[in-house]
């Protein structure tokens, strides 16, 4: 959250790489006083945006800082729209913090918040409010499939998209109020007509980008993937088996699961968040079926139910866990190396998929099989989606104004141009372009120092 008492001419700084031991670390500043802070620990201002080697020396005492790469890039040319130094200095822990020590003496510098140097650059115009979420997903990014999506909506999709609704509905609003504020002119009648088609035509856009079944918003967290089952069918063992280490404990006693254990999972590019539940059955134990309660909330609200069987028992099995085997579930018979025959279907025909937790059998084909419900679930090609419920919320309130908008014979043109008029706003506070500082704090305070 950017404090009210820190003006946006301030010099700041921060470190803008990873903390700890590395090869290189960076420290960015921006602000009008970047130029002069460089010049100090350098002793002199290199061309723009040509990397030089550099003495960097406080200028309290001269002691020697590090030799370091340094770049000046003078506004308006720079991330941040403001004069910016880069140190490139080495990545030691007393390397970084002499920098940065020396820089909080320089008067007029102060330590940036988080994300106060993105907040600059959507100040000063240099990125949308979607451009701003999109860096900041970038460097969240876990898998390659979520680096792609935010790259896209940083190389403008979305902003671009998003604009392009609010610009077609700003002339819109034009032509509506110009038939109100103008009655006696004589007004082409097809001007508002053609208005309404406008808005009735932005308004299917709308919803048919709304109809995504929230792929943007599932990639940036992942596909909840709930391991469903009786107790001592293998829950836990696949959860550790997929995870690649022990992640839950496992034990020959049933009910060993009490709480819900998650475990995130790179599978293909796509990102995964597997849930170890709780196994289900008849229980009067009061922790159980706290276990079991979760278990059961797990998977009302799962993307995928992974439901685990005995391969042995097949197809009979609790209630509960049979209640949860819809057309969408995938089975997975464990235990199949402890199966005398071969594996039966159940009433209808379904056969699951055999696996052994143990010798890890079948376990190539139950991935591919993840990997597919992933893909069908999340791809959404190259088309721009919604990433973030602040955008959903939003679209929703536009389109619910323009379907109000469209209704002929009925809205008042002055009731018309203000539904209009809603519209735009909320498709303008998607971008920035409308008083969002209530949200800003918001937006940027997803960030980490120096970003």
């Amino acid at each position: 959250m950017l404090p009210a008492m820190h003006a946006p001419d301030d010099t700041i700084f921060a470190l803008a790489s990873g903390r700890g031991r590395a090869g290189v670390a960076v420290v960015r500043v921006s602000g009008p006083g970047a130029g002069a802070a460089l010049q100090q620990l350098a002793g002199r201002l290199p061309p723009p945006r040509l990397a030089q080697l550099a003495r960097l020396s406080d200028p309290a005492d001269g002691e020697a800082i590090d030799q370091a790469l340094v770049l000046w890039f003078p506004a308006p040319a720079s991330f941040t729209g403001e004069d910016v130094v880069e140190f490139h200095v080495h990545g030691g822990p007393a390397v970084v913090s002499g920098l940065v020590l020396a820089l909080a003496r320089l008067p007029g510098l102060r330590p940036a918040v988080e994300g106060e140097f993105t907040r600059r650059a959507f100040e000063n115009g240099k990125l949308d409010l979607t451009g701003a979420e999109a860096l900041a997903d970038l460097v969240a990014a876990e898998t390659a499939a979520q680096r792609r999506q935010a790259l896209r909506q940083l190389s403008g999709t979305l902003g671009t998209l998003y604009g392009g609704w609010r610009d077609r509905l700003v002339r819109t609003l034009a032509h509506t109020e110009a038939a109100i504020d103008f009655p006696d002119e004589d007004l082409d009648p097809r001007l508002e007509r053609a208005a309404l088609e406008a808005a009735a035509g932005i308004a299917a856009d709308i919803a048919r980008h709304l109809a995504d079944g929230g792929r943007g918003e599932r990639l940036r967290e992942g596909l909840d993937v709930a391991i469903l089952g009786a107790p001592n069918v293998g829950k836990s063992s696949l959860l550790n088996l997929l995870a690649g280490r022990d992640a839950a404990i496992v034990a020959e006693v049933a009910g060993t699961t009490r709480d819900v254990i998650e475990v995130q999972l790179d599978l293909g590019g796509w990102p995964l968040v597997l849930a170890d539940t709780a196994g289900l059955r008849a229980s009067d134990d009061v922790v159980e079926l706290e276990g079991m309660r979760r278990a059961a909330a797990r998977a009302e609200r799962a993307d995928v139910r992974l439901i685990l069987v005995d391969a042995r028992t097949w197809p009979e099995m609790p209630p509960a866990v049979a209640a949860l085997c819809g057309a969408d579930a995938l089975i997975v018979a464990n235990k199949i190396d402890l199966l005398a025959g071969p594996l039966r279907a159940d009433a209808s025909g379904r056969l699951p998929l055999p696996l052994s937790v143990t010798s890890s059998e079948g376990l190539p084909a139950l991935l591919a099989a993840l990997e597919q419900a992933a893909a069908e679930r999340l791809d959404a090609g190259q088309a721009p989606v919604l990433t973030r419920t602040r955008h959903r919320l939003a679209l929703e309130e536009a389109l619910a104004a323009l379907e109000r908008a469209c209704v002929p014979g009925v809205r008042a043109p002055e009731l018309r141009a203000e539904d209009l008029r809603q519209a735009v706003r909320a498709i303008g506070r998607i971008l920035g372009r409308v008083d969002v500082e209530d949200i800003l704090d918001v937006v940027f305070g997803e960030f980490c120092i120096g970003k």
